[in-house]
């Protein structure tokens, strides 16, 4: 199966205009006295910095994260890559670089090195890690259900004692104290009236 291959405009363009800025940074470089493989590692250093500043100004960017820093390199390798193109239209004399250019391509390489190491180690901070995190929940307290009033003991009810069961209640009473010299207890009253301990009780109480 053959593959066509279509020629891309925007890639010839782009080849053309990488292929003439790289020879105008050479002949800057090799005029301001970097001869050799000096003067061809020039324009690779610029090139390759502005590609890696504008691949992290992307990235920066999709992740929400500040992008100062990618901009100032890109800006930088721009401006060099930019600066060389319009040296080399007639505004310069190469024969006669000025000291400062001479200085600017002499210190290209470390400043190159700067940017690029800042670059491969700006944290790739997300907006996840801008947004603040939700505060916890505070515990939820457990109350436990308050205890309902103790019920007294039926002991300490008042009982009602009727009128005819304390009459009779005397009676016995009466006739146990006249019998034994004592005043009846409780017990002995329970016993002979037939009630519960605490209605003799009550009785015991008001026949005293």
């Amino acid at each position: 199966m053959r593959t066509s291959i279509r020629p891309d405009a925007v890639l010839v363009q782009a080849v053309i205009a990488g292929a003439l800025s790289f020879a105008h940074l050479h002949d800057i470089a090799e005029a301001a006295g970097q001869d050799g493989w000096k003067a061809w590692a020039y324009p690779i250093s610029v090139d390759l910095l502005l590609v890696a500043a504008w691949r992290r100004l992307r990235i920066l960017r999709d992740a929400g994260a500040p992008t100062a820093g990618a901009w100032l390199w890109f800006t930088a390798a721009l401006v060099a890559s930019l600066g060389a193109n319009v040296a080399t239209a007639g505004l310069l004399d190469l024969d006669q670089v000025p000291a400062w250019l001479r200085i600017l391509v002499a210190g290209w390489p470390a400043l190159a090195f700067l940017g690029g190491t800042l670059l491969a180690h700006t944290p790739e901070t997300g907006r996840s890690a801008a947004v603040p995190a939700e505060p916890e929940s505070a515990p939820e307290v457990v109350r436990e259900p308050a205890e309902a009033p103790a019920t007294p003991p039926a002991a300490e009810l008042p009982v009602a004692v009727p009128d005819a069961l304390l009459a009779h209640a005397r009676k016995v009473a009466d006739a146990h104290q006249a019998r034994t010299g004592e005043p009846i207890d409780t017990d002995t009253l329970r016993a002979r009236l037939g009630v519960p301990a605490p209605l003799a009780a009550q009785i015991a109480t008001q026949l005293a």
